[in-house]
């Protein structure tokens, strides 16, 4: 069974973006390749509690393990020593990648506080798309006994074979990222 985005990409949005673009296969159409949510430590690098926490809470959101990253170098200014735990990632693909954009476009970004849209500006040079929550509490599959005592924020980057800026803002607008109006 798939998803109601990857449907909707297939049979509407696929088409519209290639008489958009002006491409003559369907297959130059950019499409999205996966979605990364990150954690980065910080100060709390040290402590189990933290980093169990937010393992749970990327496990809650995405239904994958999350990986530990770890330094690859030591910087004596931020207390980092080479191998040490830094941060936690998880990397979405296929299906699980359409369900969870799915629910972010239509569940998790209308219950962000004060949300007024998403910045246009937050594309990379190949059209990916990187987006940031001060705070885990946004997504709906955090429930009240799930808060706990730590609230973490997380970083959400969507990769697509765009070739450009302008590629990837015209797909992920298509498939309903809100963003601002300039």
């Amino acid at each position: 069974m798939s998803s109601r985005l990857y449907i909707r990409y297939k049979e509407t949005i696929a088409s519209a973006l290639k008489d958009q673009l002006g491409y003559t296969n369907i297959m130059q159409v950019p499409r999205v390749e996966k979605v990364v949510l990150n954690v980065g430590f910080g100060r709390h690098a040290k402590e189990e509690k933290y980093i169990d926490s937010v393992e749970r809470t990327l496990t809650l959101i995405t239904g994958q393990k999350p990986v530990r990253n770890k330094s690859t170098k030591s910087i004596s200014n931020f207390k980092i020593r080479e191998g040490m735990v830094i941060g936690a990632s998880v990397t979405l693909r296929g299906q699980r990648m359409y369900e969870f954009l799915d629910r972010l476009i239509s569940l998790t970004l209308p219950r962000v506080r004060d949300f007024r849209g998403l910045n246009p500006n937050s594309f990379d040079a190949r059209g990916n798309y990187t987006l940031g929550f001060k705070e885990h509490l946004s997504f709906p599959e955090i429930t009240g006994a799930d808060m706990g005592e730590v609230i973490h924020g997380l970083e959400i980057t969507v990769c697509s074979n765009a070739k450009n800026k302008k590629e990837g803002n015209m797909l992920l607008s298509a498939l309903g990222f809100p963003f601002r109006k300039k």
